[in-house]
């Protein structure tokens, strides 16, 4: 059974977890910047990372507490990414682990770290201290909102969510926090995104779920198509639900595993839902190809389209868009063989337009909510990505980021 809570505690929902968000002065707006989530009991770390090459030196500092196995804490700001700073970022990132490790009592290989923000910028590391001793002196269970908004950057609201399951006669329950909206174009993650968990569970295992598990999740979204130097999800489980330790791929792991892949989904469509500027969400559900590979590449190549997204923000219900863009995904295909919907109304079918219902296609383009269906008609694999339109507020938010 899952007892599902949106936007309720958060990282902290799950027993032992302590989390906080302060004001350090890193963003220009004097918001929230700097985050904080502690567990005193050790916990088992996992984490996947962005596979970009100019990737920022947060995310290698975090490599190597998550190759040790355990952690204790994530410390996170927001307002400076810390990425394409050379040797005084990598020393930066290390000192804010050592920072956080003298504040908590802990090892400096036991604080993840990771930062979001303009890049090519060096952290201030006078208000980053400031920041994390401050947050570690605010430690508590109801500060998982704090830190939630402490992460975000043209986020229009904080993301989190909490669910409770029953392993093993235990109730267990997990958290988490996330920020993206923009630079979204996933090839591991898509952004910062923190789980925590009371589950006892072996590492390794731990390991294996989420790498499996963000590819149907995370690594299902696209906002823009641009790939960030900074992208994470880390999990960490302090054991402290007491149930027997998940030491192998039995009844309880697929229970646990079905728990997070419910919770990463979830809040992959909810950044898919905020990206910037969107004013649509919009579902792109293939079926029909030879294999999975084959239908994330087809969605993937509509969902980045800016002819189809701009179409959609305009409510062009302009199929040749959706067509073009499954032309040119490289995967072979026919086009006699496919069928494009919008909504419940066809509008492409066997290589020609579909005839359609014009009233019920406009009332579909209005909505909020749409679902771009593409039958290949080629097999039995399908893939669902998830995205959002391009508007107006898109391209100003962008020019004016640096400034």
């Amino acid at each position: 059974m899952v007892n599902e809570f949106k936007n309720a505690a958060g990282v902290t929902f799950p027993q032992g977890f302590k989390a906080a968000g302060v004001k350090a002065g890193i963003k220009k707006s004097g918001n929230l910047d700097v985050a904080v989530i502690y567990t005193e009991k050790e916990a088992v770390v996992a984490g996947t990372f962005t596979q970009n090459a100019v990737a920022a030196a947060p995310v290698f500092a975090s490599k190597a507490v998550v190759a040790t196995g355990t952690a204790h804490a994530i410390v996170a700001n927001a307002g400076c990414a810390n990425a394409c700073t050379g040797e005084q970022g990598e020393k930066d990132a290390k000192a804010t682990q050592e920072i956080a490790a003298k504040a908590l009592g802990c090892d400096p290989l036991d604080v993840i770290v990771a930062s979001t923000g303009v890049i090519g910028v060096t952290l201030p590391m006078d208000k980053m201290e400031n920041g994390v001793k401050e947050a570690v002196s605010a430690l508590s269970e109801d500060g998982s909102s704090a830190a939630s908004q402490a992460i975000m950057t043209t986020d229009t609201h904080p993301k989190s969510a909490a669910l409770e399951i029953e392993v093993g006669g235990k109730k267990v329950r997990f958290g988490v926090i996330a920020k993206g909206s923009g630079m979204i174009q996933p090839n591991m993650a898509t952004m910062l995104c923190f789980i925590t968990t009371d589950l006892a569970i072996d590492g390794k295992l731990l390991q294996k779920a989420l790498s499996e598990i963000v590819e149907t999740s995370f690594n299902m979204i696209s906002i823009d198509g641009d790939m960030s130097t900074n992208d994470m999800v880390i999990v960490m489980a302090n054991g402290a639900a007491g149930n027997a330790p998940i030491t192998e791929e039995n009844e309880d792991y697929a229970i646990v595993k079905e728990a997070l892949d419910k919770l990463c989904k979830e809040l992959a469509k909810e950044i898919a839902d905020d990206g910037e500027g969107a004013t649509k969400f919009l579902t792109v559900h293939v079926t029909g190809t030879k294999t999975f590979a084959d239908a994330k590449t087809i969605g993937m190549s509509v969902a980045k389209s800016p002819l189809v997204k701009t179409a959609f923000f305009g409510a062009d219900p302009n199929w040749g868009r959706v067509i073009c863009a499954v032309g040119y995904a490289g995967v072979p295909m026919d086009p006699e063989d496919v069928v494009v919907k919008f909504g419940d109304v066809p509008v492409y079918a066997h290589g020609v337009g579909a005839e359609h219902d014009a009233e019920a296609l406009a009332k579909v383009m209005e909505q909020h909510d749409i679902t771009i269906s593409i039958d290949m008609g080629q097999g039995e694999e399908e893939a669902t990505v998830w995205t959002c339109d391009f508007s107006y507020e898109y391209v100003k938010i962008n020019g004016e980021y640096h400034t």
